[in-house]
């Protein structure tokens, strides 16, 4: 039943696949069984398929067949959301993406309008400029979201603000399902440790820390295996290094996947090496199939998410040294670290999807 009578228009320019996307869809399937009008914007079609079909979709006329910038699909989307503005100035702006240009506009064409933040400010607040403009222009939203309690408090703290802190909502039953579809051939053999990694290649993500602590632990004649889930930039770096170590016999990589789970469930440990986060997706994917966690203590969301170490393992940034150990205790304690993997399990309660969706309709509904 419809209970919110404006137009709600979702602005998401970039897709890409990541944990974000994963939000967005969640939230917005959620949204569009009590909202009847909502519009996506977004720069191509190539995630159209995800979307309830009362969602209306606003994709660009460029070919999507060639690769552009990231700024210049924000530009192209931010025209059409000034165009979706002027039609309907009453409307509701929910922005996951370009967030800093989404509060400019605002403060010219004076709509409603909210953020929804993805990552810690320590990953991209040391430019002094970027910071001044977002301070300036960040209160021109009506709210803004964040996804964990640390990253409420580094928001506050930063910017001056006082951020409405609601969790990722997690879909255990359909990670769970989505984790038995077949896989068409072996990715490891028998009796190795099985790691993953799941995330896009960039300097975020800092899959070299984890290549080092990977060669590492080979070179301790530990029989372990590593398959990496991702793209991005720094494909070649990573290769580069992989072929200069001679790790390809022990390491696979396999481009974005729709669904990752299928290879999460087949494996022992997820290793995550970010330099910063804001609340990851994929920790929680892991450990709802009671896969063992080990993550950089971050900024932010790992701590949290883990309880400081309670539900998984956390190690310094950029510390291959440190995760080196980790796998290699492992090795030697896995009955130790089922446990934990099963005591993380029963954590997962703090992120119910009915629970956190209803959180952002509620927020929803105090613009209508």
């Amino acid at each position: 039943m419809e209970i919110y009578k404006k137009t709600l228009i979702i602005f998401m320019p970039s897709m890409e696949g990541g944990g974000v996307e994963k939000n967005l869809i969640l939230i917005s399937n959620y949204l569009s069984k009590n909202i009847n009008n909502i519009k996506l914007i977004t720069f191509n079609n190539k995630f159209n398929f995800f979307f309830d079909k009362k969602i209306k979709i606003i994709n660009s006329n460029f070919n999507y067949n060639k690769k552009y910038s990231k700024y210049f699909k924000y530009t192209i989307c931010l025209i059409l959301l000034i165009k979706e503005i002027l039609k309907n100035k009453s409307s509701l702006v929910f922005s996951f993406q370009a967030n800093i240009y989404c509060c400019i506009l605002c403060f010219f064409f004076n709509f409603n309008l909210i953020v929804r933040s993805n990552t810690s400010p320590s990953g991209w607040n040391k430019n002094f400029f970027k910071k001044l403009i977002f301070k300036i222009f960040i209160k021109k939203a009506k709210s803004i979201v964040v996804n964990s309690l640390d990253f409420k408090k580094e928001m506050d703290k930063i910017f001056k603000i006082n951020s409405k802190f609601i969790y990722n909502p997690l879909n255990t039953d359909e990670i769970i399902r989505l984790s038995k579809k077949k896989i068409s051939n072996n990715l490891y053999t028998k009796n190795s440790i099985k790691i993953i990694n799941i995330a896009r290649f960039t300097n975020q993500k800092d899959h070299i820390t984890l290549l080092k602590a990977f060669n590492d632990v080979r070179q301790q004649n530990i029989n372990c295996e590593l398959l990496i889930l991702g793209y991005g930039t720094n494909e070649t770096k990573i290769k580069e290094y992989i072929a200069e170590k001679k790790l390809s016999k022990y390491i696979r990589i396999i481009k974005f996947n729709k669904n990752p789970y299928k290879y999460l469930a087949k494996a022992n440990l997820l290793v995550l090496t970010s330099l910063y986060e804001g609340l990851p997706n994929v920790l929680l994917e892991a450990m709802t199939l009671k896969k063992l966690v080990i993550s950089t203590n971050c900024p932010t969301g790992p701590a949290e998410i883990l309880k400081n170490g309670k539900y998984g393992v956390l190690f310094k940034i950029n510390d291959y040294k440190k995760l080196s150990k980790i796998i290699v205790n492992y090795s030697k304690n896995k009955k130790k670290y089922l446990i934990m993997a099963n005591q993380a399990y029963k954590s997962l309660r703090r992120f119910d999807f009915e629970t956190n969706c209803n959180k952002y309709l509620k927020l929803i509904l105090k613009y209508s």
